[in-house]
């Protein structure tokens, strides 16, 4: 069987199981199971602590996992990022007091508190920067006022906790992290599970990403509806009943929908239609 490792909590946790139901893969029902198996598709799931999930994968005692790549960075395993699955996005960035420091160089000579020290230590060392990581679990944004570090490194997202911390951002982003897939470092890239895991997620990816637009439209149109709606290879046009009017259909990226409905409609196409697509390979 693949053996899969999943968040066990955690912001990952629930859209990554999420995506693996989407997939076809039976899930856990309780927050409690640390492992189930998928006997239909072959699969065995481990619930692990999402900053565990890179150790095990690069043991080789699993074969893939879904983890973060803030995750997978900071751990330093043997283990390396096969898909990128557009969820849990963030940024990762240096904050302190306003107004003391304005870019890299200032870095230099002060101490930076951070959960996350394998990538601070690494990209502090990418910049040819010597300052101190102080490695904190957790709620970093104190260790300014509480006079442990000048500087703390972290996930930032809206930016509202490090204002009411009294901090501000300080330089360009060290990292853009989201959930990723990811395999030991040299493990056979044509396993034939682990391609047909990786088809079925790209599917969802897809399915999430674009809608399916059907149409009518006059003959003599057709072409300025095409260029509208190339689809992935080319859309399907069908001929009506009514002499001069052809039935379209393609997929479209679905935020982009409601515009080239709009379009549509404005030369002449009618009785257009978007449906939702739950599952696609391409």
């Amino acid at each position: 069987m693949l053996r899969i490792a999943v968040p066990n909590k955690g912001s990952l946790s629930g859209p990554a199981a999420e995506m693996l139901h989407e997939a076809g893969y039976q899930q856990r029902r309780e927050s409690k199971e640390l492992r189930i198996v998928d006997p239909v598709n072959e699969v065995e799931f481990f619930y692990l602590r999402p900053r565990d999930i890179a150790i095990y994968v690069a043991s080789g005692q699993l074969d893939i996992g879904l983890t973060g790549r803030d995750l997978l960075i900071d751990s330093g395993a043997e283990a390396e990022e096969i898909l990128a699955l557009g969820f849990a996005r963030s940024t990762f960035r240096y904050a302190t007091k306003p107004g003391t420091v304005s870019g890299l160089a200032d870095l230099a000579g002060k101490t930076i508190a951070t959960s996350y020290e394998g990538i601070v230590a690494a990209h502090l060392a990418e910049h040819g920067i010597d300052a101190s990581v102080v490695h904190l679990d957790g709620a970093v944004e104190t260790a300014i006022q509480l006079g442990v570090a000048q500087v703390i490194a972290d996930v930032v997202e809206t930016g509202t906790s490090l204002r009411n911390a009294g901090l501000e951002v300080a330089g360009e982003p060290i990292m853009q992290s989201e959930a990723v897939v990811i395999r030991r470092t040299g493990a056979d890239a044509d396993d034939l599970k682990v391609q047909q895991f990786l088809r079925r997620l790209q599917g969802v990816l897809v399915a999430r990403t674009y809608v399916m637009m059907d149409y009518d439209c006059r003959v003599e149109q057709l072409e300025k509806a095409v260029a509208l709606t190339p689809g992935l290879e080319s859309p399907t046009v069908s001929p009506l009943h009514n002499e001069g009017w052809v039935a379209v259909r393609a997929m479209v990226p679905a935020k982009e929908a409601q515009r080239i409905m709009d379009d549509l409609y404005d030369i002449g196409a009618r009785a257009i239609l978007t449906t939702a697509i739950h599952a696609c390979r391409l």
